[in-house]
């Protein structure tokens, strides 16, 4: 296993991965993981062809944070610094970490070669209003044990979400799967919350400014609004393309290895290794 880097930023230090030697992929993790969800897409990526970077932020697997004012973008600044200096990077951004992916590229378009976007959340989406029943009903019972403090309870209602999928049966994908979801949330559910991030402005309506290739991935068994999301984005988006996956919830890579690295790979072949 390849040494972590200890990335600063501020003075947080960012666990990072850093393996290969060619094109920078930057691989940014959702908020209920850590980098250890894409070790299968970081083990797919040929080291001589691509240089697969994947790190902990703030709160999540061995990144240290402290108490200190920062962002997300600036923290993935440091990061590109460390791992690919002034060279352009892929992004590949789950949920969350689409949302940085977004971000980031907005705020320094020259840094950035293609989006690759697995469900991503967007910052300045319309607001979800209409919430099926059974969904409603998570949500009142996150609300529950949240108020109740009890972390392992909320880290299994949010396995049943954002891994086996909202309206599939809970524990539709159990295996090792399961229990690196489990493990990895369970970290960031009981980091304390430290600092004060700055947010950047909304990204919604600021699409268009976006001229890199992008790929959205979305799986057909996540959360609704999150699927009509992912249509507005590859639709606004001036050069990107839309590719649902069957039978996946909200993280593709991690449930469907296999059948994510083909469509990752394919999408690199065609717009990065030329």
């Amino acid at each position: 296993m390849t040494p972590l880097l200890a990335v600063r930023s501020g003075e947080a230090e960012l666990a990072t991965h850093v393996r290969g030697s060619g094109t920078p992929v930057v691989f940014l993790h959702a908020g209920v993981a850590d980098r250890r969800m894409w070790d299968a897409q970081v083990a797919a990526l040929d080291g001589d062809r691509f240089r697969a970077v994947a790190y902990d932020r703030r709160g999540f697997g061995h990144s240290v944070h402290v108490d200190e004012a920062w962002s997300h973008v600036d923290d993935l600044a440091r990061v590109l610094d460390a791992a690919a200096g002034d060279e352009p990077v892929v992004l590949v951004g789950c949920s969350q970490g689409g949302r940085i992916a977004l971000d980031a590229a907005l705020a320094a378009p020259a840094r950035v070669r293609a989006l690759v976007l697995v469900a991503p959340a967007i910052s300045g989406a319309p607001d979800v209003t209409d919430v099926p029943p059974a969904i409603q009903a998570w949500i009142d019972a996150v609300e529950r044990a949240e108020a109740e403090a009890d972390v392992d309870r909320i880290n299994a209602l949010e396995a049943h979400a954002w891994l086996d999928g909202p309206l599939a049966p809970e524990g539709r994908v159990g295996g090792a799967a399961r229990e690196l979801f489990l493990e990895m949330n369970e970290i960031a559910l009981r980091a304390e919350r430290r600092g004060t991030e700055h947010e950047p402005p909304p990204a919604f309506d600021r699409l268009h400014e976006l001229a890199a290739p992008a790929l959205v991935v979305w799986g057909d068994l996540d959360f609704p609004h999150i699927a009509r999301h992912c249509e507005m984005l590859a639709a606004r988006l001036p050069r990107a393309r839309a590719h649902p996956m069957p039978g996946v919830a909200h993280l593709p890579n991690l449930e469907r290895p296999d059948a994510f690295n083909r469509v990752l790979l394919n999408f690199l072949a065609e717009e990065v290794a030329r």
